[in-house]
């Protein structure tokens, strides 16, 4: 069992990009880090890395699209901890940007099964263990491109970005996660975007082949930031590195 006074973080899609990066600042300040990764190899690579600079990583196999890999993701952590103060749902799939004419149900789905149900697949599997902690968080990583104010300002790169499935997938996250936060106060659901809506920036991540202009370091602060919220911290709100985002 590990220290009662060790904040623990579970991450989804952690073996690279923001993920690994969030791992990497959160296990820098004394936190467990069970490092979620649908690669296994990449994944335990990853944890070796930070392991070796001194971070506590536990890798975890998990692949958030399956009922089976979440429910083992979940006794795998139950072997080391009986509570999780943090969930970052960070995986995500960003869908072959097909046109909104020539987009079928099978392309939406498949982007919706990562970003979509698989947020709610591994909320669900661990609530009983973010409930055993005195402070849980659960930080969803969305995107600018869920936001209806970004999408419909025609100064906003992604405005012109004419695709159906994962600006619509983080709409419905960032809706999700504004039911989960009215529904559980005794949690604090939140929503990051890794990026600078007013700037019109983003971080460099292989999701958009690292043209990005912020780094991936400053892409985590968000994320950081929602992640080590205080107890009266706020919870339903979207923000980026900045401040707050529009819905």
């Amino acid at each position: 069992m590990m220290n009662p006074e060790r904040t623990s973080v579970l991450i989804t899609g952690a073996n690279k990009g923001l993920g690994l990066e969030t791992a990497r600042r959160l296990g820098e300040q004394g936190w467990t880090v069970f490092l979620g990764s649908r690669d296994e190899a990449r994944g335990q690579a990853a944890a070796d890395k930070l392991t070796a600079d001194g971070a506590k990583v536990v890798m975890v196999p998990l692949d958030v699209t399956s009922d089976t890999s979440v429910a083992d993701a979940v006794r795998l952590v139950r072997e080391h901890t009986d509570r999780l103060d943090v969930l970052i749902n960070n995986a995500g799939a960003p869908g072959r940007l097909v046109a909104p004419a020539d987009a079928t149900g099978e392309e939406i789905h498949s982007v919706y099964d990562t970003n979509v149900y698989g947020p709610v697949r591994v909320t669900h599997a661990f609530l009983p263990l973010l409930q055993a902690s005195a402070h849980p968080r659960v930080v969803m990583v969305s995107s600018a491109g869920g936001s209806f104010s970004v999408v419909t300002d025609p100064q906003q790169p992604v405005s012109k970005m004419h695709e159906l499935a994962y600006s619509s997938s983080k709409a419905a996250l960032n809706m999700i996660t504004v039911r989960y936060a009215q529904a559980l106060p005794n949690i604090k659901f939140n929503v990051a975007t890794p990026g600078e809506v007013a700037n019109h920036a983003f971080a460099a991540t292989d999701m958009n082949n690292h043209t990005g202009r912020l780094t991936v370091a400053e892409g985590t602060d968000s994320i950081v930031r929602l992640a080590t919220l205080d107890e009266d911290g706020p919870t339903g709100v979207f923000i980026d590195r900045l401040g707050p985002v529009a819905w």
